[in-house]
Order: C-alpha cells, then sequence, then structure tokens
C-alpha cells in the first residue's frame, strides 16, 4: 500500500513538474527579455551595468584594462548615470607605439585617470536627447565631461554623429544608444584627448 500512494505521490508530481515545464520556456522567455545591441560580438544587456557589459565586448578588451588600471572599476559600477563615449581596441591602437602601455605603468595613473573620465559625460544621454539639444544649440552640443574639459556632440556633413575634443580631433560615433543600467555607451573610432 505504501508502494501505491508513493507510486501515485511520484505520478502526481511528475505530471505537475511537466506541465509548468511546458509553460515555463515562454515565462522565462517574457520575463528576461530585453532589447539587447550587440557590440564586440556580444550583447549589451540594459539590466547590467556599464563595467558588466564592456568586459564582454570583445572590442573593449583595452578599455576594460584602462579602467581597472586607473581604480575606475567601482565608479562606472555605480549609480550614475554616465554617459560613456567608449573607444574601440583599433582607436587605442591607433595611438603613437608605446602610448597605451605608458598610459598603463602606476606610476601615470593620473594621467590614465585624465583621459578615460574626459570619455565620460555625467547623466544619461541618448541619441534622441543630443539631437533636440543640438537642434537648439546650432547642430551640435557641448558636453561637460567627468574629468571637467568639455567634449562637443553633433553631426558631419554626412549626417554621422561625431565627437569633437578640445584639441579639435574628430571621433565617430559607430554604435549609438546602448542602453545600461546605470547609463549609455557611444561606441566611437577614436581616443579622445583632454
Amino acid at each position: 500500500m505504501k508502494f501505491k500512494t508513493s507510486a501515485r505521490a511520484l505520478a502526481i508530481g511528475l505530471s505537475a513538474a511537466l506541465a509548468i515545464g511546458a509553460t515555463a520556456p515562454a515565462a522565462f522567455a517574457a520575463m528576461g527579455h530585453e532589447d539587447t545591441v550587440t557590440v564586440g560580438g556580444a550583447p549589451m544587456y540594459p539590466s547590467k551595468n556599464i563595467v558588466q557589459n564592456a568586459m564582454n565586448s570583445k572590442d573593449h578588451t583595452t578599455l576594460v584594462a584602462a579602467v581597472k588600471a586607473a581604480g575606475l572599476v567601482d565608479t562606472l559600477e555605480g549609480t550614475g548615470p554616465f554617459t560613456v563615449f567608449a573607444p574601440t581596441n583599433e582607436a587605442f591602437a591607433a595611438l603613437p607605439t608605446g602610448t597605451v602601455d605608458n598610459l598603463l605603468k602606476p606610476e601615470n595613473k593620473s594621467t590614465l585617470v585624465k583621459v578615460l573620465t574626459y570619455h565620460v559625460v555625467p547623466g544619461r544621454y541618448t541619441s534622441a536627447k543630443l539631437a533636440k539639444e543640438a537642434a537648439g544649440n546650432g547642430g551640435s552640443v557641448s558636453l561637460k565631461t567627468v574629468e571637467g574639459d568639455s567634449i562637443k556632440v553633433g553631426k558631419d556633413g554626412s549626417g554621422q554623429w561625431t565627437v569633437t575634443d578640445d584639441k579639435g580631433d574628430v571621433a565617430r560615433i559607430t554604435i549609438p544608444d546602448v542602453m545600461q543600467s546605470n547609463g549609455v555607451i557611444f561606441v566611437i573610432d577614436k581616443v579622445l584627448m583632454p
């Protein structure tokens, strides 16, 4: 009799588990759906912070290493919000030979922090917000960076969004509006210099 009761309980339990299992994929998909943007071969999840997402991009390994060397991980994992103009590995590689290695040396940490924070703007700027502000300001908007100097964001003659540093060097925005839990990332093709 014990065996029949246990077998019956097991059958009921398995039936319930199968019924739940049949609906679970749809329920989990609905609960976990996020509109992601692929950067560096990896999806960037709006529910993750800037550092968590950047660490998965194969195009931003140099930037992640620099952020770690500068001691900025905790800041960029914070609540923010921040808008980050994130140079790719190719952008760092285009700097004069030895520049990145030199910046990553412990004795040059303050310079590295200055360069990296020049790529960060307090607040959450999207393309739509930038376009609105630029429209009311002659086609571009000046943004004060965490480093303290300004960058100018606008469109060039071909309609491409660009970022211009204080020296007049221009980076193109290659991937806009990569939403994060604590801000937004714009992928750029050049390292900006304060």
